[in-house]
């Protein structure tokens, strides 16, 4: 276990501490801190508010605050145009092929189960089901009430603003999208293989 050494702290602890405030999503209590490196509870607070005045200091975007009982870092309230700016109009990026599969599955399925979603696209969905809880466009809607109780998603208000609809209704017909069975039955032929009987 790393301790402080001669009044000084490991630069080891430092880059820990860093890295953990820099993933949480809430503010982090010193307890909690203290207690994940190995330090005294007074020392995680030295430290916390010696990075705090050096960020201060360099004058960086960010700063490091005491809030909620914990400490977060976040942007400079000097920044908020430019981070507003960022939000609204640079993350607009386009989400991936597989996210807007399962976000079609989940529209048209909803409510649907991972296990559900993963049988249809054959693949465990199970980063991409974050990726779209993050953006806000699926929920947890309720909970399967068969064995396992899985939780069942389903499509925000968000999702239908974004699509420009007012309620899933709207949204065009699955048939619009799946060919017929004489385009289906074709395909299957094509792909069909035919055993040798030559030989």
């Amino acid at each position: 276990m790393t301790r402080v050494v001669e009044g000084d702290i490991a630069p080891e602890i430092v880059q820990a501490l860093e890295a953990i405030l820099l993933v949480a999503v809430e503010p982090v209590t010193t307890k909690l801190l203290a207690q994940v490196l190995e330090q005294p509870t007074a020392v995680v607070e030295v430290l916390c508010n010696r990075l705090a005045a050096t960020y201060d200091e360099a004058g960086h975007g960010f700063q490091l605050v005491r809030v909620a009982g914990g400490f977060r870092l976040q942007s400079r309230p000097e920044a908020s145009p430019y981070v507003e700016r960022f939000i609204l109009d640079g993350q607009q990026a386009r989400i991936s092929s597989a996210a807007l599969e399962t976000l079609a599955i989940i529209a048209y399925k909803q409510p649907i189960s991972r296990t559900q979603v993963s049988a249809i696209r054959g693949v465990d969905p199970e980063s991409v089901l974050r990726t779209l809880q993050a953006r806000g466009y699926i929920t947890e809607v309720m909970r399967d009430d068969g064995p396992g109780l899985a939780v069942m998603y389903g499509t925000t208000p968000l999702f239908l603003e974004r699509l420009g609809v007012n309620s899933l209704d709207d949204l065009p017909p699955i048939s619009d999208f799946v060919p017929d069975a004489g385009v289906v039955e074709a395909l299957e032929a094509g792909l069909r293989v035919v055993p040798d009987t030559t030989t």
